[in-house]
């Protein structure tokens, strides 16, 4: 097992050993979980190199972390190449919001894209707003014409791809190039791909994000949020987090380290039942178009086939002839599918959604109603038999 910050194994390799160095664990596979808010000093000398150290692996108060946090928040670290370090959050949204205040200041702008999440575009729309940063929003599609857009403030660029409603896959690299040609940061939400699906800082991302919550942790347990980026903005997203006291707790930590060690072969299985799931719905009369990025009529496949080693279990489809009330039929008759918000958990979700209202740089010219799906663990063919007779439901509401 390697002591160093990066490693050359492979993705499944790394999910398995990243994090586990000696310091961390001990004599054991995983490390312990460390609860404590006091750290204690063996003298006044250590009290006072304590205050001046600020690292990972150098105890100092339990706001700092311990190894039950350092181990986890150096596995996320290691597999993402390029990477320098990971801050840990209570969340993905505060994750995203911590993020954007490291390198945003009053007067500012801040580009996102129209498919963002709709919590990202409340905390650009309201908190950044009364900070005196503006928000602007562009079309998913843009790719590097995004330049057009920028002025003297423009300091930030919050990507999302693809859409965790819509689906549309941008051009990262394109508009990465140009934004630092701009000197413009740029930070991904990277959630529905993580980095064993999109390597975002080698694709020319400054700081890239995960909602944890969703396939890190794996089983719908523990909310928690994350962002790595390289070294020329570690220091600032660093400090940031801990001037706002952002800390998770070792318990947390300890089921997301958990959950890291089955993610390779829990979004193979993902991937490979959403796929078969995505093409049966193709096939069905009434669904007008599925919107997921490894089907080829998805906005930005090619982009996605370029750049993405694999795909998740979140995507949606069209119902080409309903209405609120036939959708509604749909996702009430479903008894494999839960439904609520979030997702990347063992369990298939199912979600109502209608983005056209969220939207303010594009408009969402698609008829029909929408329904969101994340595709868990359960066995494919029964998932199939619960959407066919929801659809039996669907037809009867129409």
């Amino acid at each position: 097992m390697t002591d160093s910050p990066q490693n050359s194994e492979k993705p499944a390799t790394q999910a398995v050993t990243s994090g586990r160095r000696k310091e961390w664990t001990g004599p054991v596979v995983n490390p312990p979980v460390w609860r404590a808010s006091t750290h204690l000093y063996d003298s006044i000398a250590d009290l006072r190199s304590g205050v001046s150290s600020n690292a990972d692996g150098q105890f100092f108060y339990g706001r700092r972390g311990s190894p039950t946090q350092w181990s986890l928040a150096e596995a996320l670290t290691e597999m993402e190449p390029g990477a320098t370090g990971t801050m840990l959050y209570p969340s993905g949204v505060a994750a995203i919001a911590c993020a954007m205040l490291a390198v945003l200041k009053p007067g500012d702008e801040v580009l996102l894209t129209d498919s963002s999440y709709d919590p990202s575009r409340s905390y650009a729309d309201a908190f950044l707003k009364r900070m005196g940063i503006t928000a602007l929003y562009y079309d998913p599609l843009i790719g590097e014409d995004i330049s057009a857009l920028f002025t003297d403030k423009t300091k930030a660029i919050l990507l999302e791809s693809p859409g965790s409603l819509t689906f549309e896959v941008q051009d990262i690299p394109a508009i990465c190039a140009v934004a630092k040609e701009a000197g413009i940061v740029t930070l991904l939400d990277n959630t529905w791909a993580t980095s064993r699906f999109f390597a975002a800082l080698e694709n020319g991302v400054d700081i890239s994000i995960v909602a944890a919550t969703k396939y890190i942790v794996g089983h719908s347990d523990v909310m928690m949020g994350a962002a790595t980026t390289h070294e020329k903005y570690w220091a600032r997203l660093r400090r940031t987090a801990q001037q706002l006291g952002q800390v998770v707790s070792p318990d947390d930590a300890y089921l997301a380290a958990r959950g890291l060690r089955t993610l390779e072969v829990r979004l193979r299985q993902h991937e490979q039942s959403a796929l078969t799931i995505a093409h049966w719905l193709k096939d069905r009369p009434e669904v007008g178009q599925v919107l997921h990025p490894a089907l080829t009529d998805c906005p930005g496949h090619e982009i996605w086939k370029r750049d993405f080693k694999g795909s998740s279990g979140l995507f949606s489809f069209q119902l080409s002839e309903g209405d609120e009330k036939s959708r509604a039929a749909f996702i009430d008759a479903l008894t494999l599918f839960g439904i609520g918000y979030s997702w990347g958990g063992f369990e298939s979700l199912a979600l109502p959604v209608d983005p056209g209202k969220y939207r303010t740089a594009t408009d969402w010219t698609m008829a029909g109603a929408l329904v969101r799906l994340h595709i868990g663990l359960e066995d494919p063919e029964d998932l199939i038999a619960d959407l066919a007779k929801a659809f039996e439901h669907y037809n009867n509401a129409l």
